[in-house]
């Protein structure tokens, strides 16, 4: 029986994909216990530009693992002696945060929703169209990507952040929480001009352009736990 149901020649085929391939340092995992299903998927993938590796085993997939670029992983929902949704709870537990795309030779509803439910970008029932999964791949990949970035930004944004004085730190919180430059100087018992001054300098290493830049770099670090609120005591050194 095919797995994969192939749209060679067809209008929106696998050639038109091509152009939806991603940069060279992606990686699509592959993990699926058919031998042929899994040489299947990389020929297709491999075909559109996209690099692949597959495994036997969830174990084996572990061992190569890589999240620091964009990643994805193509995950039979059945595999013998384990279950890919069981696994896939698994990795959230243990931190290895990856976009999923399930395959199942059972139309299950029920696992469908639990998969989709633990963040699955889809889940494909075989056969499938090849379209179908080069769409979610490329899908997946991007959603990496995009994490990835934004992982990046808040590094350096704590870093930024890492660099101002206690004062500048309080300052830039006291503006964040809707403090004029006066209010701010009446709290922390400093002149306004002073203010100003360590206003200035924070905005500087925190590279933010406007006020409502500055505003939402620090209310972002208060989300992730990196920056101090308006309840803190105010400090007195600069």
């Amino acid at each position: 029986m095919h797995q994969i149901e192939s749209e060679r020649g067809e209008r929106g085929s696998v050639e038109a994909s091509r152009a939806c391939a991603p940069d060279a340092a992606s990686k699509v995992f592959v993990v699926d216990d058919d031998e042929k299903l899994r040489e299947g998927l990389q020929s297709l993938l491999e075909s559109v530009g996209f690099h692949v590796e597959t495994f036997p085993s969830t174990a084996q997939f572990c061992e190569r693992v890589q999240t620091a670029i964009p990643s994805c992983l193509i995950l039979d929902v059945r595999l013998k002696g384990e279950s890919g949704l069981e696994f896939q709870e698994w990795a959230a537990e243990n931190e290895i945060v990856m976009p999923i795309i399930f395959m199942s030779g059972y139309g299950d509803i029920e696992m469908s929703v639990r998969a989709m439910k633990g963040g699955a970008v889809n889940f494909l029932t075989k056969p499938f169209r090849e379209q179908d999964m080069i769409e979610s791949v490329t899908e997946a990949l991007q959603r990496d990507a995009a994490r990835l970035a934004k992982l990046s930004q808040s590094s350096t944004l704590r870093e930024q952040f890492s660099t101002l004085t206690p004062r500048e730190r309080d300052i830039a919180v006291l503006v964040a929480a809707g403090y004029m430059n006066k209010a701010a100087a009446s709290k922390l018992e400093l002149s306004e001009m002073t203010v100003k001054i360590y206003r200035a300098r924070a905005m500087k290493k925190l590279a933010a352009r406007t006020t409502a830049d500055l505003v939402r770099k620090i209310r972002t670090l208060q989300i992730e736990g990196d920056a101090g609120s308006i309840a803190d005591p105010p400090r007195r050194d600069g």
